[in-house]
Order: C-alpha cells, then structure tokens, then sequence
C-alpha cells in the first residue's frame, strides 16, 4: 500500500491541471497551515511566530525547472531580497533554493552566475544558503556546483538524500569540505538501479549516514518526521556522548508541531522548513509520497490553525 501511495502522490505532484486548480483557487488554503503564504513579504508573520517559540527556520520560494533565462534571473533577484529582507526583520532563518530554479537546465554558466550573486549578498549578512538536492539526474552536477561554491564562500550547504545509493560516498567526497549537510529520505520516484527501492533499507541507510555524520563532528540536519529516526537519533547522541549544538532537527511546516515544541523543549535545536509560493501543490504532494502519514499530520494541523 505505501508503494501505491507514493506513486498516487507522485504522479498528482505532476498533473498540471491540478497544479493549475491549486495555484487559482488554494493558495489561501494553503498559506499558513503548510506554507507561509503566496509570497516572502506574507510569510515574514508565521515566521517571526516560529522564532518566538524557539525555532530556526529555512525558507524556500517554491518553484523549479525554469527554462527562461529571464525567470532565473528574477529568481536570483528574488533569493537575494530574501536575505535582505531575513536581515532587515531580524529572522532566524536560512534561505533554501533549487538549482533548477536558477537555470541549472539551461546552462552551468548561468546557474554559477546566479549562485554567486546570492552567495556575495549571503556572505556578506553571514546567512545560511542551502542547495537542495533534486532528482538522481540532476545530482552529480548539483554536487560539483556545491563543491565550486564552497571553495569561495563559508554559508553555503546542500542535501544528500538518503534513499540513494551513492549518498554515502558522496558524504565520504565531501568532508574534506566540512559541509553543513541536510539528511533526508528523499521525495523523488528513482529507478531501483539508482536507490533502494524498500523503506526498511532506506531507513537503515538513513540511520547509516546521521552516525557517521555526527561522529565526524559536521554540523548536520537530520531532516525528518519518523518517529524512529528521531529516537535513534537521540540514543546516538547519549551514547557517544555528542554535544546538541552539533546538529539540528528539521522538520516541515504545519507538520508534527507538538513534537517540535517538545524537541526544543529538550533542549534540541529544531528548524522548521517554511516554502511560500503559488506552486505549493506539486511541493506538498511530493512530501506525502516521501511519507503518507504527513497526510495525517497535515490534517491535524489544518484543523487546529
């Protein structure tokens, strides 16, 4: 049944007509219960509410696959006014993007570009930019970029997604960088030749990563719902004794709320991943097909807003 809910997400993800239905008439349906709003200006309320209870945030402007040289530039535009608008407000918050959003299938020289444009502005105010993993295809160049990047600039970070085979060779590639990684499942539908096709095995490839992770002494976000990884999480942090301020939890907007309150109460650090845009449904199908039971979650938290 969870393969069939994945797929039946999947492919909704990708409808257009649904997408079309859902950017007319949902986006106030959406904004603030599993994204800030329609746009960063709208978002800044939920955001400074988050950060009065004790949470970090990552914002990210959803929206992906451009293939308009002008779009990826006023993307560019965009990412930067975040920064400074995060600064100006005084908002603990990262910025998070995705590379396709940039240009990344239009051409190298423009998404490196763009990139350096924002990394200048976020260099500059000392804020977060993470690079978000997206499919399999698109990962080697996405590291390469990174690996460019980070040669330059200190606040810069990126995803490796668990349910790949690769991703921990790609961790092994990567310390010599000692990146801030965020540690995800993965969203994507992947052919079994490229990740592991069974949750069981990516749940223990999962756990395999976030110890080898936080015995290395990397900053890193363990980026998850599962109530399992969490546990494992914390067992691994009492038994080899790892400060708290060496990771952080991360967990999606309008989902698990009550465990995010009770994380920080422990004495966790806990950042809550806030999207905005008009493009929200294609984003919030994506997160059900990673885990259906966010359905769940979701519904929980809609009612009680």
């Amino acid at each position: 049944m969870s393969v069939i809910s994945r797929d039946l997400f999947l492919y909704l993800s990708n409808n257009k007509t649904l997408n079309r239905a859902a950017q007319n008439w949902g986006s106030n349906i959406a904004s603030g219960k599993i994204v800030g709003g329609i746009d960063f200006p709208s978002s800044i309320k939920f955001i400074k509410e988050l950060n009065e209870q004790g949470f970090s945030v990552t914002v990210d402007h959803l929206g992906e696959f451009v293939t308009s040289e002008e779009i990826a530039r006023e993307r560019t535009k965009e990412c930067i006014q975040t920064i400074e608008t995060i600064v100006a407000q005084r908002l603990d918050s990262h910025v998070s993007l995705k590379l396709t959003s940039l240009g990344l299938d239009i051409s190298k020289e423009l998404v490196f570009e763009n990139m350096r444009k924002i990394m200048d502005i976020a260099e500059k105010y000392k804020i977060m930019v993470t690079i978000d993993m997206e499919d399999e295809t698109r990962c080697e160049e996405t590291l390469s970029i990174f690996k460019g990047l980070k040669a330059d600039y200190t606040y810069i970070s990126t995803v490796i997604q668990a349910y790949l085979y690769r991703a921990e060779q790609d961790i092994r590639n990567l310390n010599s960088y000692e990146p801030f990684l965020r540690l995800v499942k993965g969203a994507y539908k992947e052919s079994p030749t490229v990740a592991f096709p069974k949750k069981a095995d990516v749940d223990e490839n999962y756990k395999k990563l976030i110890k080898s992770r936080l015995l290395n002494g990397h900053y890193t976000g363990v980026a998850t719902h599962d109530d399992a990884i969490i546990e494992y999480t914390k067992r691994l942090v009492e038994e080899y004794k790892i400060p708290k301020h060496s990771f952080e939890f991360q967990m999606l907007y309008g989902m698990r709320t009550q465990t995010q309150k009770e994380l920080v109460n422990q004495g966790y650090k806990m950042r809550v991943y806030v999207p905005y845009g008009i493009d929200w449904y294609g984003y919030f199908m994506r997160r059900l097909a990673e885990r259906p039971a966010n359905l769940a979650f979701v519904l929980k938290g809609m009612t009680k807003k």
